[in-house]
């Protein structure tokens, strides 16, 4: 038993070696053993299921859901423009999509290949267009630092062990589908994407830089994440850190003050 455990053990450290990528924002290094368009194409049909379902309400017409597609693509511009600046436009293919869903919970999203989904909830605290791209431009920088294909490419290597090699390239969509919905919520009662802190800390930076360079001023986002930090604590109390993925709002905050001056470099009105 331990020579299996061991001989699958270099392989799934071959395929970690084989599988590295380097983030294009952080500089970040990953596992990556799914293709991006592959995990792009599942993820469309993950976003297209949560569209349809009976219990999804997509908001349209309304001002609130103009202003999520107006912010939306002010940050699908500057992101290329970005990605453009630093060699790295070839490597994405984003299709975008922003939708305003019907829901109460302070939630916001962003799939592969950029779909996005943004919880009316959440916009009792954004309270103007900068604090509304502080929240898309984090979702949207998970996508560019390809957070979700870590994600997935990790729960492979574990589900998969010495068959990890190649795996990837075979996963059917069910089964891609499937992946993204488990690391999105989707069905689940809170719908809370499962990143680590230090992919909170990595999508706060990049989504600095990308709300800035889409004219919105960074330090929106210290005013956003005070905003937040008093509506959860006058709703039922936040949680202690060390119970979440999420870095609690006053850590949040210290390191946002941290991060605006670099952001600033890139912000024009």
């Amino acid at each position: 038993m331990r020579k299996i455990f061991t001989y699958a053990s270099y392989l799934l450290l071959g395929a970690t070696l084989w599988g590295c990528a380097t983030s294009a924002v952080t500089g970040r290094r990953y596992l990556k053993l799914i293709d991006s368009e592959t995990i792009n194409n599942q993820a469309s049909l993950a976003y297209k299921e949560f569209l349809s379902s009976a219990g999804t309400k997509v908001v349209t017409g309304t001002s609130q859901a103009t202003a999520v597609k107006r912010v939306g693509n002010n940050l699908a511009l500057a992101t290329q423009r970005y990605l453009q600046q630093i060699g790295r436009a070839d490597q994405f293919n984003f299709n975008w999509e922003f939708n305003l869903i019907q829901n109460d919970d302070l939630n916001a999203w962003c799939m592969p290949g950029g779909k996005v989904a943004v919880y009316t909830g959440i916009l009792k605290v954004t309270g103007t267009e900068g604090g509304l791209a502080t929240v898309m431009g984090h979702e949207i920088a998970h996508a560019i630092e390809e957070h979700s294909v870590a994600q997935a490419s990790n729960q492979m290597a574990l589900q998969l062990g010495a068959q990890v090699i190649g795996a990837a390239s075979q996963m059917s969509n069910s089964k891609g589908v499937a992946v993204i919905n488990q690391l999105y919520g989707i069905g689940a009662p809170i719908g809370m994407l499962k990143f680590s802190r230090n992919d909170e800390l990595a999508a706060d930076k990049a989504g600095l830089i990308i709300m800035a360079m889409a004219g919105y001023d960074p330090n929106e986002s210290i005013k956003f994440w005070e905003r937040m930090a008093s509506a959860k604590s006058s709703a039922s109390g936040t949680p202690p850190e060390w119970l979440s993925t999420h870095p609690s709002d006053a850590r949040r905050i210290s390191q946002l003050q941290a991060l605006v001056p670099e952001a600033m470099k890139y912000y024009k009105k």
